[in-house]
């Protein structure tokens, strides 16, 4: 078989980000600001009110060095049931990220085993990279303050919109299949390992099960990965030409 014998997948615990935006939601400010954005995107007062929450609600830190909130502590709950529900790995993977790291290090104190499986640090199962939008810390901020990437993102939908020096959903779909391609030349009937982030975790479903544009804005929209959520793929050497990976479970809560 070409594949992995499992491909299991993790979303990191919950970041700094994470919170903010459990804050941002909270926040009658937003609130006003999200019914404004609804009702008239261009209007002045939909702008103003966007400056208010980009002055109040803004971690000013870049998204490679986003961390994880100090009371974050599913990782190693999760990783303590995981290992009931799956072999121990013969390789892991980890997106470069410093919430990716730190969530495997959490991992190792409910798994200790794992410290002595061989690691990777992976840039192609990185986030999807916003760009300017970055600065904002929210894309309807962004948009709010720079109508013409509105005008843009609605002309040409979610899934292909690309983020200003950043990434749209193919761009990560692209990286993400050359991940799988190495797992197939290197890692065949592996048992494989990885603690990456939403986009990706949703890039590697879309590639494996060959879902387009609308399916993936459909599991994103209903199925949304969530924090140290369980994903596993297991092989089947029997399907497909070459075997086939097959979806085993999808965002499991484990904590």
């Amino acid at each position: 078989m070409k594949w992995p014998s499992t491909l299991t997948l993790i979303r990191h615990d919950i970041s700094a980000y994470n919170i903010l935006k459990k804050k941002k939601e909270k926040s009658s400010l937003y609130q006003k600001f999200l019914a404004s954005f609804t009702k008239d995107v261009f209007s002045k007062a939909t702008r103003k009110l966007a400056e208010q929450v980009r002055s109040e609600f803004a971690l000013r830190i870049g998204d490679h060095n986003t961390p994880l909130d100090d009371d974050a502590g599913r990782a190693t709950t999760m990783a303590s049931r995981l290992k009931t529900k799956i072999e121990c790995p013969d390789v892991v993977f980890v997106s470069p990220y410093e919430r990716t790291q730190d969530t495997f290090t959490r991992m190792i104190k409910g798994w200790p085993e794992l410290k002595d499986i061989p690691l990777y640090e992976e840039e192609r199962i990185r986030e999807q990279e916003h760009g300017l939008a970055l600065l904002y810390n929210d894309w309807r901020v962004f948009h709010a303050l720079h109508p013409e990437q509105a005008h843009l993102r609605k002309i040409e939908g979610v899934y292909w919109y690309r983020y200003p020096q950043g990434e749209n959903v193919p761009d990560v779909r692209e990286r993400n299949r050359s991940w799988l391609g190495t797992l197939v030349r290197e890692f065949s009937e592996k048992k494989v390992l990885a603690i990456t982030h939403h986009l990706n975790i949703l890039a590697t479903r879309a590639n494996l099960e060959r879902l387009n544009a609308e399916q993936f804005e459909t599991v994103d929209e209903k199925e949304k990965p969530i924090n140290c959520g369980v994903t596993i793929y297991r092989g089947h050497s029997k399907k497909g030409t070459n075997g086939k990976l097959v979806l085993e479970a999808y965002n499991e809560k484990l904590f």
